[in-house]
């Protein structure tokens, strides 16, 4: 089918040489913890240009209630947080990028530390450290019980800002990273932008770090704030770059659930506190679903949970956490969260159902950010470096936003101070003019969250998946034939894109292994037993071993 999805490089038409023109060494495109970090470490080598959406606080890494995993204790190890990582994400990690991450964590957290992070200590004064679902020992950081995203972006955010090699652009869209032909494999070299004020602008750069976060937007049930639309993974899948893994979208098990109110997430730190998952009859279900029980990894509790309310006949589950003392200390975001819906969880359980929560995969990566496209780097949500496989282990994803964050930014920072002066590069983008009607966006954004939620969601099928693709390919053409002068617009067709590789390498996919589940073909199989890569272009993925990633370019 002739959807649109694959003809269109660049989201509008433009003469580059029209357009106001700016310069930098690097841009880094996103402001959470990964492109804090990558922006942070590039600084040190030159100008660095920071593309933040909205405001440099709003991101997936402000809204993170869990913690941050690290070996610190003496009890535990790099070599048993490796084994957790590699046991939860179901055979598809690399075991290099694991293994480099983990090692990379007490460095970041002093770093951190040094940098003001105001980690929860105990009486002692010693950092304390909590346990989540798939860990088997005590490696997760707070800060504030449920606030370390939050007050980590604020860490990282103010040492940006303060620094004088760094430029922060908020309420800057990035549209489409700059290649100099229309051929897959084609450097980047800057990016097209659009903000509310100044308009489109051509941003010229030796190196650029995509680090815009995830897709959690795709699904009408997620924790995501609304700025994770898929911006990132669309653009570097127009650019020609290969993405990985789309199937494996995790979705979290407790997330409030009440008529009307946003879908707030209740932290796995709960349950690693001691919370019970309860049924409509009181019933604590997870203890005969897995020998964690509520501390089972994400997808083992989102299952249980999807099942059970299946068969009771409910909308939701129970979360029991009126036998945690001191709830309103331990984790004060939630518990003022759950007031105003006049929840007293030291009284009343807690309404929960999962969400869509974080795409594990993305623009695939080796353990330093590089892409296979020269010139572009990735890091974050965004990314698939290898290090969560087919299923992330908790807290692990602020950890590689930290370790490859700093990595990526130096060695981008570091070729960019290597080549010469940019200079600008006549690029035409020439979009026929539509010949269809209106379209209302809005409704099409509506009906694709609804689609994902319905067939692309925590269990699959093989007809569901299909009907899937084929849905958002016909929304596609009447979609991506118009030309937009908005992100409302540019959104939904980002969405569109990436919803369609998450369906098509879901379907591709004929097997059940870590946050993908296929109902009809329940059994994890060695046939699919490596990473599945997509380029612009493909009907068919190709394979790529599960080992250091090759064809990563330089």
């Amino acid at each position: 089918m002739d959807s649109g999805l694959d003809d269109r490089r660049y989201l509008i038409p433009f003469r580059s040489g029209l357009l106001p023109q700016m310069f930098t060494g690097s841009l880094v495109i996103g402001g959470g913890v990964a492109g804090a970090r990558a922006a942070l470490a590039a600084a040190e080598f030159g100008e660095v240009i920071v593309l933040c959406k909205h405001e440099a606080e709003v991101s997936n890494t402000a809204w993170a209630q869990g913690g941050i995993a690290s070996v610190l204790a003496e009890t535990d190890s790099f070599d048993k947080h490796e084994a957790d990582t590699l046991d939860v994400g179901g055979g598809l990690c690399d075991p290099g990028v694991v293994s480099h991450v983990v090692a990379g964590g007490p460095d970041r957290i002093k770093e951190l530390i040094d940098w003001g992070m105001p980690f929860d200590r105990d009486a002692q004064g010693e950092i304390e450290l909590g346990r989540e679902g798939g860990h088997l020992e005590r490696r997760i950081l707070h800060t504030s019980g449920d606030a370390t995203g939050r007050y980590m972006q604020e860490t990282l955010t103010a040492k940006m800002v303060a620094h004088p090699n760094i430029r922060v652009f908020e309420n800057c869209f990035a549209l489409d990273l700059i290649t100099p032909s229309l051929e897959i494999g084609s450097p980047v070299v800057g990016a097209v932008t659009w903000h509310p004020r100044y308009g489109l602008q051509m941003i010229w750069a030796r190196s650029t770090v995509l680090a815009s976060g995830g897709a959690g937007q795709l699904y009408r049930e997620t924790t995501n704030p609304r700025v994770a639309t898929a911006d990132g993974i669309a653009m570097a899948y127009r650019a020609g770059a290969s993405i990985a893994d789309m199937a494996f979208v995790q979705f979290h098990p407790t997330v409030l659930y009440l008529p009307g109110a946003p879908r707030s997430l209740i932290s796995e730190a709960v349950r690693g506190e001691g919370a019970y998952l309860r049924d409509e009859s009181g019933e604590r279900f997870m203890q005969g679903e897995h020998e964690l029980a509520e501390l089972a990894p994400r997808d083992v509790v989102s299952r249980a949970i999807v099942r059970r309310i299946a068969r009771t006949g409910s909308t939701h589950v129970f979360l029991d956490a009126t036998h945690i003392d001191r709830f309103e200390n331990r984790f004060p975001s939630i518990a003022k969260n759950l007031i105003t819906f006049g929840i007293d969880p030291q009284k009343q359980m807690i309404p929960v159902h999962p969400a869509a929560h974080y795409t594990v995969g993305g623009v695939r990566t080796d353990h330093t950010g590089k892409t296979d496209i020269p010139g572009l780097f990735a890091v974050g949500e965004v990314a698939c470096s290898g290090l969560h496989g087919a299923n992330r282990l908790a807290s692990n994803s602020l950890l590689e936003g930290l370790v490859i964050g700093a990595e990526a930014g130096r060695l981008a920072g570091l070729a960019a101070s290597e080549l010469g002066t940019q200079a600008p590069i006549s690029i035409v983008s020439d979009i026929r003019p539509s010949e269809h009607g209106v379209l209302d966006i809005e409704d099409v954004r509506s009906s694709l969250r609804s689609a994902m939620w319905r067939n692309v969601g925590i269990e699959r099928t093989g007809p569901m998946l299909t009907d899937a693709v084929h849905m958002l390919e016909f929304w596609a053409r009447y979609t991506f034939d118009k030309i937009f002068d908005d992100p409302e617009g540019w959104e939904v067709q980002n969405m569109l894109t990436v919803g369609r590789l998450v369906a098509q390498s879901a379907l591709w996919r004929a097997e059940s292994r870590g946050c993908h589940t296929r109902s009809d073909a329940p059994e994890q199989l060695d046939d699919f037993a490596s990473h599945d890569c997509w380029r612009r272009g493909d009907t068919d993925p190709t394979g790529l071993p599960i080992e250091e990633p090759t064809g990563i370019a330089s």
